[in-house]
């Protein structure tokens, strides 16, 4: 499928497409951010969508390059040429079609087999992923009940029910499901990775100045960010840790007293319980920076109204999402800074971090 994040001037005097995998929209946020920040734009509406319900399903190679030359055939030899253009060096499963299989360009590697290897690596047990997984299904119904999305969420034929959040899932449920990557013995399963749906998603930028000119009152400042790349063969979905190392070092944040609220995206259970064990590693530190720890993430501050296990995960929407949640609850729970941190295919990484606005 093909993410796209967008950052749009309305009466649009400037659109882009900013397509980076599952952090899309975190990058079409900063790049409007940064707009507004230069002085090329004063109100960005940033964002994206993604419809795998309707994934692109190609021709395999060979046929392609048949059906390309093929024009050249029959110009030649008319369509009996043509004909036998089309069939000469074919084989039988060239006939078949190609759907998208979510792999790594560079290693070749689907998301969900470099997740399992990462989690092996950090010790991360299978019932650890079904635990947060419930955990993730759990947080999102309540939310939902509670009427927490209540406008954040566009009506679809007159509901804002989310169609995958299961509130009555329990670990005896989903430890059932057997493994969907690393076969037999692997540990993530259809469960505990986030699903992949239809979505969209978008955030409202501009600069304090003109939101209160317009009329608006701000949620919250986007304060700083990061965008890193790490290893794809062994840290694929590590991103996260890395980023935020960088931003809570250079903003001279600190987990433990700081940050009030945190919203990761939750690719896979083992993803996010890998990052969040890398975060609170000594050893992990000592070897990529430095020495200095990033810190451990209280888990009554993540994620408290579901995730990406829970809600999906529409690549190009997802970053938006998060956002706009960790916004919302900085001014509901009273805190002061939120750590916003994604992973995306191709060892990408963001993270963000937003103030409380209080004017």
């Amino acid at each position: 499928a093909g993410e796209s994040g967008h950052s749009i001037s309305p009466r649009p005097k400037s659109q882009l497409l900013a397509p980076q995998a599952c952090i899309s929209a975190n990058a079409a946020i900063c790049t409007g951010a940064e707009k507004i920040l230069s002085g090329r734009a004063n109100v960005v509406i940033a964002g994206g969508t993604e419809t795998f319900s309707d994934v692109p399903i190609r021709l395999t190679r060979p046929i392609r390059q048949k059906l390309i030359t093929l024009p050249k055939a029959m110009k030649k030899g008319g369509v009996v040429g043509g004909l036998r253009h089309f069939a000469k060096g074919l084989k039988t499963k060239d006939l078949a079609l190609e759907t998208p299989a979510i792999a790594n360009y560079t290693t070749g590697e689907v998301m969900g087999v470099s997740s399992d290897r990462l989690s092996a690596k950090f010790g991360i047990s299978r019932v650890d992923q079904d635990e947060f997984t419930v955990r993730s299904h759990t947080k999102a119904a309540e939310a939902h009940a509670a009427g927490w999305y209540k406008g954040e969420v566009v009506p679809y034929k007159g509901s804002t029910e989310e169609n995958g959040i299961k509130g009555d899932s329990t670990v005896e449920s989903v430890s059932k499901l057997k493994p969907a990557f690393i076969k037999p013995h692997g540990t993530h399963t259809a469960a505990n990775s986030s699903f992949l749906t239809d979505g969209a998603s978008a955030s409202l930028l501009m600069s304090e100045e003109k939101a209160l000119e317009l009329g608006f009152k701000p949620l919250a400042y986007l304060r700083d960010w990061s965008f890193r790349a790490c290893d794809p063969f062994e840290e694929l979905l590590l991103g996260p840790t890395y980023c935020s190392q960088e931003i809570l070092s250079r903003s001279k944040l600190d987990m433990d007293t700081d940050i009030g609220v945190y919203e990761i995206h939750e690719a896979f259970a083992g993803q996010i319980l890998s990052n969040l064990t890398a975060m609170n590693s000594q050893k992990f530190a000592d070897d990529r920076f430095d020495g200095r720890k990033v810190g451990e993430v209280p888990m009554d501050k993540l994620n408290t109204k579901g995730g990406s296990l829970a809600v999906g995960h529409p690549f190009g929407a997802t970053g938006s999402r998060l956002v706009t949640t960790a916004a919302k609850r900085l001014q509901d729970e009273n805190q002061r800074f939120a750590l916003v941190a994604a992973c995306a295919d191709g060892g990408l990484g963001h993270a963000c971090i937003l103030e409380r606005y209080d004017g």
